[in-house]
């Protein structure tokens, strides 16, 4: 298939299920709730090093909280739910704690995942509990006034690890192409890209010539070893980037998956996009299969 000069490969991305809930932060200014929000996605690209996924979703403004301040929406993936609770608190208590006039909320609903209830304990026994509408809310006293924090938030199943390949001429237009693709796809509700800008440049496949390691270099879409590897690049690709897409139900993801194919085909000549392809395991680990022609606008 073709599509403004861009080959769409015959294959599938193969996703994951996953545990995912939806915090929303705010504070006196936007600039803090997303510096909040920044702080608490750092090191959360990959369950497989990092214990969770995780990115900022949207910026809201006060009539999207629910204390009228300006916020912003994230997103938190894991593999179970026990590890999605785990890595929350951790985050929410170094890094929104931890920022002026912040506050955290919940933004799903589902079963009960902790987000102050042990937070509290910051406070010292001088922590207050507010009931307000069935939903429980704690005041803990912080040297610039309060931290209101809800006790929980929700979680839900969600999917992880869906994908597009960009294979180019050059990483200039690639990066190019990319970057516009992640920036379209970010509108898209309910989704994140988890890597550093929404780009893996660094694609993996399993398993390593190294029996610690358990994940390698995917040598078949690495340039530099074309000559030495079963490649899967042809003279003219140079370059290949990564999306990853992680999506709290199979409709979202297909509508991010379909909008970045669609971007990266219209600015395909422009940039030297050759290719648009997709990482899987044949099947065998992921239950969800993308077929990229079938998503293709």
């Amino acid at each position: 298939m073709i599509r403004n000069g861009v080959a769409i490969d015959d294959t599938f991305a193969e996703a994951f299920d996953m545990k995912a809930t939806r915090v929303i932060i705010t504070a006196c200014e936007h600039k803090w709730a997303q510096q909040a929000a920044i702080t608490m996605t750092g090191f959360a690209t990959s369950v497989i090093g990092c214990g969770i996924e995780a990115g900022i979703e949207q910026a809201l403004d006060g009539k999207q909280t629910p204390d009228g301040r300006p916020g912003v929406s994230v997103l938190v993936f894991a593999m179970s739910g026990k590890d999605l609770a785990k890595h929350l608190e951790r985050r929410v208590g170094q890094c929104v704690l931890t920022a002026p006039t912040s506050a955290i909320f919940a933004g799903l609903k589902g079963e009960p995942v902790n987000l102050g209830r042990n937070l509290r304990y910051f406070g010292d026994g001088y922590q207050i509990s507010k009931q307000v509408g069935g939903r429980r809310y704690w005041r803990v006293p912080v040297m610039d006034g309060e931290f209101l924090c809800e006790e929980t938030t929700g979680r839900q199943n969600a999917i992880g690890g869906g994908n597009l390949l960009v294979l180019a001429a050059g990483v200039e237009g690639a990066l190019a192409a990319c970057e516009s693709a992640v920036a379209a796809m970010g509108r898209t509700p309910n989704v994140i890209m988890p890597f550093p800008g929404g780009i893996v440049r660094s694609g993996s496949k399993i398993g390593s010539k190294y029996s610690s390691v358990p994940a390698s270099t995917n040598d078949a879409y690495c340039p530099t070893l074309r000559g030495v590897t079963t490649s899967q690049l042809g003279p003219d690709v140079g370059a290949v980037l990564e999306i990853v897409i992680n999506g709290l139900s199979d409709a979202d993801l297909r509508q991010a998956m379909t909008t970045g194919i669609g971007t990266l085909c219209e600015l395909g000549q422009r940039h030297g996009i050759k290719r648009i392809s997709a990482g899987n395991f044949g099947g065998k680990l992921g239950p969800h299969h993308y077929h990229l022609r079938e998503l293709a606008p």
